[in-house]
């Protein structure tokens, strides 16, 4: 069995065929997906999709690119929305100074608003982080201890991952990894130790190398999780035993 821990099968990319989509995952062997929520949109309808999909959880937040929109009416809905029964964390949340769609004072402010939230309410975190690294590692190094979770389409160096764990985080690996030039995160994927492993597609981008360019879709991580089990010379089996038991684990076995 495999653990998609990162989707947005709500997106209407997938409003044409979500439950082939889902049926193709299913044949695939992933049985538990999770969709994440990045603004007030797409969280409903990841409670709505979760709601209504056998083996599909669902995560709320506010992702950096939309961190201007923060106010005290949407942390509250966030706060409301984290009871449901099908929200296991929150996030995505983060640091994205590669398109700063959202000036850089807002997103740090969107940031630590939910990571606060995420300490109040015991809940992990997914962390997108896009050519923000340093100041990504101050903020939650600041939260260690109180707040944990998952970096999100790991993209930093071992030395980046090896402080992340450190804090208590785990590292997720995506179909970057399949690339022929990822050298720096295939060496992530051989270091990193089992029991701190998650695989992810981020559908419907970052397709694998045999679909790059095209869109993903959850069926796609065993592919992740073949590259990285040939990276670290062991079994495909291996690896997607451990990956779901660590997700089950952070997620607290939905």
């Amino acid at each position: 069995m495999l653990f998609d821990s990162h989707t947005h099968l709500q997106l209407p990319d997938f409003d044409k065929d979500r439950d082939a989509a889902l049926a193709r995952a299913h044949e695939a062997g992933v049985t538990r997906m999770l969709c994440i929520g990045f603004d007030e949109r797409t969280s409903a309808a990841a409670i709505s999709l979760a709601k209504n999909s056998e083996g599909i959880y669902a995560t709320v937040g506010l992702h950096p690119h939309e961190a201007r929109g923060l106010n005290d009416t949407l942390l509250t809905q966030l706060r409301g929305w984290a009871a449901h029964p099908q929200v296991v964390a929150l996030g995505e949340m983060g640091l994205d100074f590669y398109r700063n769609l959202s000036p850089r004072e807002d997103q740090h402010r969107a940031f630590e608003a939910q990571l606060q939230l995420a300490e109040e309410l015991n809940l992990p975190v997914i962390i997108h982080n896009r050519d923000a690294h340093d100041e990504i590692l101050v903020t939650l190094e600041r939260y260690a201890g109180r707040v944990n979770g998952v970096m999100h389409c790991f993209s930093g160096d071992w030395e980046m991952a090896r402080r992340c764990m450190d804090i208590g985080y785990f590292i997720s690996i995506a179909g970057p990894v399949t690339y022929r030039k990822s050298h720096q995160l295939q060496e992530v994927a051989r270091r990193t130790p089992l029991d701190r492993l998650l695989i992810e597609t981020d559908c419907p981008w970052l397709a694998p190398q045999f679909r790059r360019g095209k869109r993903n879709e959850p069926a796609y991580v065993k592919a992740v999780a073949e590259c990285i089990a040939e990276l670290r010379g062991t079994s495909f089996e291996e690896i997607a035993v451990a990956t779901t038991e660590n997700a089950c684990a952070i997620f607290r076995n939905p």
